[in-house]
């Protein structure tokens, strides 16, 4: 069956990924160098045939359990979960219930509960999926053929960066797992589902992650969007094959190099009097708006402007380059108009993310990258997310 539907070059490294799934020892896989095959030229086609494909690895039962319908909306809204008891399953819960006392302990989350972001019956967020549940199927519940037709589908969905992204993400939380745990983690917890009816014309979306990745991909006609999206890592570094993978390297590379060129000036506009510890427009933000702060775009030189775009770049180059390009060049556009606000520390040792937060603000867009203190090492830990205020889960192209 997996022939007659799509053949994929250099396939290996991703059955490789596959037949080890679940194992102690699964390590991070790399994204083949060559690109998908025997495949349609059109990328919404491309899309809509991997992820049909993926869809008729179920029967009508299982289907239901990965597919559900797309409803277009404005916004996504704040969802809680709380546990009645420790060790007891999580509840959706509404605001005032979350705001009532409940027993304390190991496993009972935050007071106001595990905090998420719905849209429709999609749900992500930045706390393990055993404390908010994802709508969808688990990887590790998967047959080989079922995983490798979603791995397929995401690889056409996303860039060849960000698809090893992708897989370095979930490496690092197989680490967290294999280290041990008290909550759901690694490779097997990650969710897949698809929201809608695989389509050229109507619209439809891809969701997937896990702990520490949330991507919401809408595809609309010749549109794709992927805001909002959640990456981080916890660690970020470990080892995987031999080698020593540092999660999110470019966007705290790229940020550190932004930084060190500017002026003193331009500096003291863009560091933050005051510390941020945490994500602003986090999970259940999503319409909200913050007002801008540090170094606006418009001070900025050619050259700074292009390394900024390169670290926008991390983010907006994660979906296919064909969804990529028309997104890159709205913010570069709006360049003028956005703003980058630093907190912390302005150096970070050779090879290790720093520990240092950062957000970048434009008419349509917000990035925020922050290191989490859980853990007792920010510099090991971080969350970031990537939204688009004019367009949250495709609205600009799927609302009238």
């Amino acid at each position: 069956m997996r022939n007659s539907i799509f053949v994929v070059s250099g396939l290996l490294p991703i059955i490789t990924l596959i037949t080890a799934y679940g194992s102690p020892t699964l390590k991070a896989e790399s994204l083949p160098t060559s690109s998908v095959t025997n495949m349609p030229a059109n990328q919404t086609q491309s899309a809509m045939t991997a992820a049909k494909s993926f869809l008729t690895t179920f029967d009508a039962q299982r289907r239901a359990s990965v597919q559900f319908p797309f409803t277009p909306l404005k916004h996504g809204t704040l969802a809680r979960f709380r546990r009645s008891a420790p060790n007891q399953p999580v509840q959706p819960v509404t605001d005032a219930k979350a705001a009532s006392p409940t027993a304390r302990g190991p496993g009972m989350g935050p007071p106001g509960g595990f905090i998420g972001e719905q849209y429709g019956t999609a749900v992500w967020s930045n706390f393990p999926v055993s404390d908010v549940p994802r709508p969808g199927i688990r990887m590790g519940q998967l047959t080989a053929t079922q995983r490798e037709a979603a791995l397929h589908l995401l690889a056409t969905l996303l860039s060849t960066k960000g698809y090893q992204k992708v897989l370095d993400i979930m490496g690092s939380d197989q680490a967290l797992a294999d280290g041990g745990t008290p909550f759901a983690s690694g490779k097997a917890a990650y969710t897949i589902a698809i929201f809608g009816q695989p389509s050229e014309t109507a619209p439809w979306m891809v969701q997937f992650g896990g702990h520490h990745l949330g991507l919401n991909i809408v595809i609309d006609g010749a549109h794709g969007v992927m805001t909002p999206t959640l990456t981080g890592a916890q660690p970020a570094l470990y080892q995987a094959g031999g080698k020593t993978v540092r999660v999110l390297a470019g966007e705290n590379d790229k940020a550190f190099t932004f930084l060190d060129s500017l002026n003193e000036k331009q500096r003291q506009q863009a560091i933050l009097s005051y510390k941020v510890e945490d994500l602003v427009q986090g999970p259940g933000h999503d319409g909200e708006t913050i007002v801008p702060e540090g170094l606006k775009g418009s001070f900025l030189t050619t050259a700074q402007k292009d390394m900024l775009m390169g670290v926008i770049s991390e983010w907006a180059g994660i979906i296919n380059d064909t969804y990529a390009a028309p997104r890159l060049k709205e913010i570069r556009d709006d360049l003028d108009e956005t703003w980058f606000a630093w907190s912390g520390p302005t150096t970070h040792e050779p090879d290790r993310n720093g520990s240092s937060y950062y957000r970048i603000q434009g008419p349509r867009l917000l990035i925020e990258f922050s290191p989490q203190g859980v853990g007792d090492d920010p510099t090991m830990h971080v969350h970031t997310v990537y939204r688009d205020p004019t367009n949250s889960y495709g609205s600009r192209f799927t609302l009238p």
